[in-house]
């Protein structure tokens, strides 16, 4: 029997990646109370946690099903300090500011978790990306479209945020928030191929 692939996320850009693969699944977001920034837990700790709480929540609430759950948490990191999605325009505007012309680093948690047996591998993935020193005009235009409200770090590579961005290193796709690369090998686990 083939199971079914869940995304345990809301994420527009997770779905779309999935997607652009030709995957099959559906979408069962998720609510947890995830782990914030606390002393004593790294970034890889934080964002592998949080994933494998959504990856659980979803095993719960489907417990019986036949299923293989997909999930991921992703954050920016800047000099040691997590920094998570914007509150408000306000914030937006103060998180963009804080990351010009300044590496940073972008987390981003995996886990896939099968059920009913409750068996999960959980991953992480980090990049490393130059932000430019856009002017204080930028800043506010970017804000203004809305794109920066509902991402770690208030900026989506993937859209007009690219046009902030100086360089990166590492797998692009993490900072979209879905490291396509490591998923398939957790995957493969399964027996599961994306290609």
């Amino acid at each position: 029997m083939k199971r079914e692939i869940i995304l345990a996320s809301n994420s527009p850009r997770r779905r779309e990646l999935l997607k652009s693969l030709g995957v099959d699944f559906k979408i069962f977001p998720v609510e947890v109370e995830e782990i914030e920034g606390k002393k004593g837990i790294s970034p890889v700790e934080l964002v592998k946690k949080n994933a494998l709480m959504k990856a659980q929540k979803a095993a719960e609430l489907c417990q019986n099903e036949y299923n293989l759950i997909i999930s991921a948490d992703t954050i920016v990191v800047l000099d040691g300090e997590i920094i998570g999605k914007p509150k408000d325009e306000k914030d937006a505007i103060r998180i963009l500011k804080k990351l010009r012309g300044k590496y940073h680093y972008v987390f981003t948690g995996i886990a896939v978790w099968v059920t009913p047996e409750n068996v999960h591998y959980v991953s992480s993935v980090r990049s490393k990306v130059k932000m430019r020193d856009y002017s204080d005009k930028e800043i506010e235009r970017y804000v203004a479209t809305g794109e920066p409200i509902d991402k770690a770090g208030a900026y989506g590579i993937q859209g007009k945020g690219a046009l902030l961005i100086e360089k990166i290193e590492g797998d692009y796709y993490n900072i979209v928030g879905l490291p396509l690369v490591r998923l398939n090998y957790l995957l493969n686990k399964f027996g599961y191929d994306l290609l």
